[in-house]
């Protein structure tokens, strides 16, 4: 039975590129070596990371605009405390919006090299919206939001206008939908929902920005060294970068983000709409601010569960259950979820109300 994969990450990928990973594992561009063996200063692999590094920078409509790309490890976990090391002044601060589980893991970073001002936050209604309205202090050394809140099922559909570096965590909606990329100074992103598997982080920085907080930073945590090394400071993950290359690559065959985007939008609002149109269910974030990566919603009638959840199982439905911070049922539908599984769910859905 055909799975339908609906994991909030490690996530769905394409499937032709679990085809051309797979063979590489194998035999790596006919080298007769497996993409595992190769080293990384061999000639086909710093071509797989120079091609990867240029091709996210296209995607984003960013090349030749003074960004670098960068494919590091350890998460975007480690980008919440890079970002304040590299942009945090000495008694400096940065402003942080606060609208989620991950922004409120950045923020606990942050406070470790400065002061740390939050400027809106929705925690208080467990995130079920985008903070607006608030203000970003103009002398703060850098301001810090996330684009897509996995776990409360929010996105944001706005950016603030400011005169200070803007820094966005977009791990779970990277190139999914077109923005100004322009008007971010550094972007991060986990590869493992939207662009690869787990094991790497594009990080993508205006240059301009960098050494000048007067820090001593650590090696391994500092971006310009990682630029300087061209992501090759240390053993990068190379596997990791390889499927996020593949990744990159089926995107721009689709027709780049803008097409995806269509697509996506389309998976997002089918899905919305029965969640809308049936009286068994409801969404459980804002209209406004509706993810359309993360789609949460909840059942009206708790008593409904057992079958719900028998139902969608049956179907081949995978990963499904919410996070226990908000409960009933998480949707992912990142970029390499085709719409025929997204229509299988709204099938379960509506053949729920034959059998209450």
């Amino acid at each position: 039975m055909k799975k339908h994969n609906y994991s909030a990450g490690p996530s769905i990928l394409p499937q032709e590129v679990f085809e051309k990973a797979s063979k590489a594992v194998l035999n790596f561009n006919d080298s007769g070596l497996s993409i595992l063996e190769i080293s990384h200063r061999s000639k086909d692999f710093v071509a797989v990371m120079d091609e990867a590094r240029s091709l996210a920078l296209e995607l984003l409509g960013l090349q030749g605009k003074g960004y670098q790309a960068l494919f590091l490890q350890g998460g975007a976990s480690t980008a919440f405390l890079m970002a304040p090391y590299n942009l945090m002044k000495e008694n400096g601060k940065a402003a942080y919006l606060d609208s989620g589980t991950w922004a409120t893991a950045a923020i606990k970073e942050a406070k470790y090299f400065g002061e740390t001002v939050i400027v809106g936050s929705s925690k208080e209604e467990n995130y079920n919206h985008i903070p607006k309205g608030y203000e970003i202090p103009s002398d703060a050394d850098y301001f810090h939001c996330t684009s897509n809140n996995t776990i409360f099922g929010t996105q944001m559909k706005e950016f603030p206008a400011t005169n200070i570096p803007v820094v966005c965590d977009m791990s779970s909606d990277i190139f999914s939908r077109d923005l100004d990329f322009s008007k971010f100074d550094l972007i991060y992103a986990g590869a493992q929902k939207n662009m690869g598997p787990a094991g790497t982080t594009l990080v993508v920085i205006k240059e301009e920005i960098l050494e000048k907080n007067g820090r001593t930073i650590p090696s391994m945590l500092d971006y310009a060294k990682h630029i300087k090394a061209e992501s090759m400071y240390n053993t990068p993950p190379v596997f990791a970068v390889y499927v996020s290359l593949l990744t990159l690559q089926w995107i721009k065959g689709k027709g780049g983000i803008a097409a995806v985007e269509k697509l996506n939008d389309a998976k997002a609002d089918l899905l919305y709409a029965e969640i809308d149109r049936n009286p068994l269910f409801k969404g459980a974030a804002a209209v406004e601010d509706r993810s359309k990566m993360n789609v949460t919603f909840l059942l009206n009638n708790a008593d409904h569960t057992a079958t719900f959840d028998a139902l969608w199982k049956e179907a081949g439905i995978s990963g499904l259950p919410g996070h226990r911070s908000v409960g009933g049922y998480r949707a992912s539908i990142y970029n390499a979820m085709p719409i025929e599984s997204v229509q299988v769910l709204v099938d379960v859905m509506k053949a729920l109300e034959t059998k209450i």
